[in-house]
């Protein structure tokens, strides 16, 4: 059985899916889903992520969280976590920065909060040496300050999708004709969630309602509040979206989102009003929104591309000039992806963030 196979059997037995719901089965079906039965990363992936890109990102994450518990008064016990983690790049890269950090690696536990058995396995190869804990979901965290990094992790939780209709709502709904999955929407409503957005929208706007963001980053900074840490989330997206954001990627290309469920990438662009409001409401503090190249730079990525030059020549440099400018530049992902960050009231600002 296909996973078209199985949604429209769902459909027919229970009637149209949210967006939410279409694109949790999609990606996180426990047999037909897409991270359960495609190798997403890489050139003969669906996409590439920063750490695949150059080990100077994970680096600088590495070495920005180990500034962030010295500045923290450098705890005798903490939590070290990643949320998604892919193959356990991001994290390796970040570890081998930090062991120049004297006692940061003994202080440390490492957690991974990883849906995907086939990437817990990649992670644990990876990782060996840090013991790292697996867990499926961000709970049950012990009672200890937390440093957490979250990639490309959050465009990756389902929102549902709504259509203004005067006052009211209409949810946008994957439904079935002629055995064909197809879009719909259910009959309009007023919703007491989407009130504020009533101010910047007209009839026929879509909006998304970003729920499991909110109630991840409830997690998070409820911690943070009350055990101390840091978070930096890095992501595509902008301060509060609108529109349809969803989109699949297969072979690198944008291809449309219902077409191959569970063998193309499904994402959304993140809402950073969103993270920063659950922050807030719990009691944590969280940064401006920054343009990923504006933090990369500051956290010194171009010394330490110059320092990794000199030993480079030929076509190695010309790639790793390349990754530099992919990661950085304006035109590419230096303004398309933000990073935002949540500590305890009376925290500093970890380091590339200003006040």
């Amino acid at each position: 059985m296909t996973l078209t196979d199985y949604l429209l059997r769902r459909i027919a037995a229970q009637g149209p899916l949210s967006v939410a719901d279409y694109m949790a089965e999609c990606l996180l079906h426990p047999d037909l889903g897409y991270y359960t039965t495609q190798q997403p990363f890489g050139r003969d992936g669906d996409f590439t992520t920063a750490p695949e890109i150059s080990q100077m990102f994970g680096e600088l994450v590495g070495l920005s969280l180990a500034q962030a518990w010295i500045d923290a008064g450098a705890p005798d016990a903490f939590t070290l976590c990643e949320l998604g983690g892919g193959r356990g790049t991001l994290m390796a890269d970040a570890l081998r920065a930090a062991r120049a950090v004297p006692r940061f690696i003994d202080a440390m536990t490492v957690i991974m909060v990883e849906a995907s058995p086939q990437r817990q396995a990649d992670q644990e190869t990876l990782l060996m040496d840090y013991a790292p804990i697996f867990r499926d979901t961000l709970t049950d965290l012990p009672d200890q300050p937390l440093l957490l990094i979250a990639n490309e992790f959050f465009d990756c939780l389902p929102p549902r999708q709504f259509v203004r209709d005067g006052a009211g709502w209409a949810e946008r709904v994957i439904g079935a004709v002629d055995g064909v999955l197809s879009w719909g929407l259910a009959p309009a409503q007023p919703r007491a969630e989407l009130e504020h957005r009533l101010a910047d929208t007209k009839d026929g706007d879509l909006v998304e309602l970003h729920t499991l963001a909110t109630a991840v980053t409830d997690e998070i900074a409820h911690h943070i509040a009350s055990h101390g840490g840091t978070a930096l989330i890095v992501d595509y997206g902008d301060w509060r979206s609108q529109g349809d954001t969803l989109q699949a990627l297969k072979g690198h290309a944008p291809i449309d989102p219902l077409a191959a469920p569970g063998l193309s990438d499904l994402t959304v662009q993140v809402d950073f009003e969103v993270i920063a409001l659950a922050a807030q409401n719990v009691g944590a503090r969280h940064s401006r929104v920054t343009p990923q190249g504006v933090w990369l730079e500051r956290l010194g990525i171009t010394d330490r591309a110059q320092a990794l030059a000199q030993k480079m020549q030929g076509a190695q440099l010309d790639a790793h000039i390349a990754a530099h400018r992919r990661l950085t530049h304006p035109d590419e992902m230096g303004n398309l992806f933000k990073v935002i960050a949540i500590t305890a009231l009376d925290a500093p600002l970890p380091a590339g963030f200003v006040e």
